[in-house]
Order: C-alpha cells, then structure tokens, then sequence
C-alpha cells in the first residue's frame, strides 16, 4: 500500500508528529530528495522532510523522476492542465512547462511516460496536504545518458535559480545498501561529478531513480549547497537512505 492510498488526515498525522522533532520550518529549503515509492516503511522520513518545509516560500513545485524505459522525447512532460490526487486538483504551471521547452529542445509535452503510477502523485499527497496554494510539474528524465542528466541538472539550476519554486527529486536507496551508500557519499563531498557520471554508467548502482538523484546533486553542487546526511541524526534509521532536504547553505540527507 503506498501513499495514495492514505487519507489526508493520515498524512497531516505523521507531518504533525515530525513537526515534533523539529524547530519549526526552514525558510530557505530549496531542494527535497524523496522516496520515489512511498510506504509504510518510509512514511515517517517522508514526513521528516515535508514537516521542515513552509510552503509560502514556494509558487511552484517541480517533481523530477526517472523514467524505466528510454524514450525518443528524453524528458517529457505531461500536457495537463491539472493534476488530480485523491485530495484534489493541483494547476500545471504551464508557462514554466513552455519555458522549459523553449529552453531546450529535448523538453518535450508528450504523454508517453504519464500514468497514475509515477512519483509524482506520491509526492502530490504530501504537498496537498500542507498547502491549497501552489501549482506543480512533474518532469520525468526518459534517458540514462549522462550527457542527458546534465542537461537538465544545467536546466533546471539556470531556469529555477532565481525563482520561488521548491525541486522534489525522486529516488530510493535500500537502507541494506550502506557500503554502496557510503560510496556515493564519498563522490558527492569530492565533488568528484566524473565519477558519478561513471557510477550512472556501469551498472552498478541499485538506486531507483539514479538519473534523478545524480540530477538533484548537480544542482545542488551549482548552488554551492553543502551535503550532509539524515540517517546520521537517527540510531534506528530505516527507509530510503537518499532522502533529504536542501537549504541555502546545506543539503541534509
């Protein structure tokens, strides 16, 4: 059973009793790296992250997701105009859908990757739940190719830099993987981009949603945001290992 299928007042439930743990929202998050597939063994860090976040800072929320398969159109977006949860309706930002496409010719509107089964609508529940006042787009990365991946992470840190939009990137690590984790990590606090890019190359990763995540990391690296981890704060983590929130001045996994 995953996240749509809960009730909004579950949902409000978990974010209230994070909200516990924390010292109010952070007015500066501008990154969030989410389960892709939310449940009930990654419910409470998914709260964890959406509890921190004060959602008049934000317009618009961008949901960047890797898709399975490769596509000709390397990153769709959907042709909505509304996106609908068991909460409601959320507004498509349409103008920044077209600036995307005038941006770069390998944003596309096309349908091909759209279904009731993408991020998108888990990370939806969550957000509705929180706020009635924002619109949203769902990006999804259609292509494995590196030259792809920083394509949007180049996109995304030029379009967005300036606006009031929060970034959600989609992506899971097993909590069992911690010595593939620890390796990442490694990457992330060298800066070593290469060595990511050879990492989404060879095959060996196991995280779900590699594009994205490697995504996420380029924007926060052109950001000048600094890293540190979540699972660090908890002796009894469980869930994703990649889930996280960005600020201004660090991005905390």
């Amino acid at each position: 059973m995953n996240i749509t299928s809960y009730s909004r007042e579950q949902i409000a439930k978990g974010i209230s009793k994070a909200k516990e743990k924390q010292d109010g929202p952070n007015d500066h998050i501008r990154l969030l790296f989410a389960p892709e597939r939310i449940n009930e063994d990654n419910f409470d860090r998914a709260c964890d992250i959406y509890s921190r976040l004060d959602m008049s800072n934000y317009d618009t929320v961008v949901v960047v997701e890797s898709y399975d398969e490769k596509l000709d159109k390397k990153l769709p977006m959907c042709s909505n105009a509304t996106y609908s949860t068991s909460l409601g309706e959320v507004p498509v930002n349409d103008y920044m859908r077209n600036e995307f496409c005038d941006e770069d010719d390998d944003f596309f509107i096309h349908d091909e990757a759209f279904n009731e089964d993408i991020s998108l609508f888990q990370q939806l529940m969550f957000l509705q739940t929180i706020s009635d006042d924002f619109k949203a787009l769902g990006i999804q990365i259609a292509d494995p190719d590196p030259s792809i991946v920083k394509e949007i992470g180049y996109v995304l840190e030029e379009v967005l830099a300036s606006r009031s939009a929060l970034i959600v990137f989609c992506c899971d690590l097993d909590n069992d993987r911690k010595e593939e984790f620890s390796r990442v990590v490694e990457m992330i606090e060298d800066k070593n981009e290469s060595a990511l890019m050879n990492y989404l190359n060879s095959g060996d990763s196991h995280i779900d949603g590699t594009t994205a995540f490697i995504a996420g990391i380029l924007v926060a690296n052109k950001w000048e945001l600094d890293l540190n981890f979540l699972g660090g704060e908890y002796d009894d983590y469980s869930g994703s290992l990649l889930t996280a929130y960005a600020d201004r001045q660090r991005v905390v996994f």
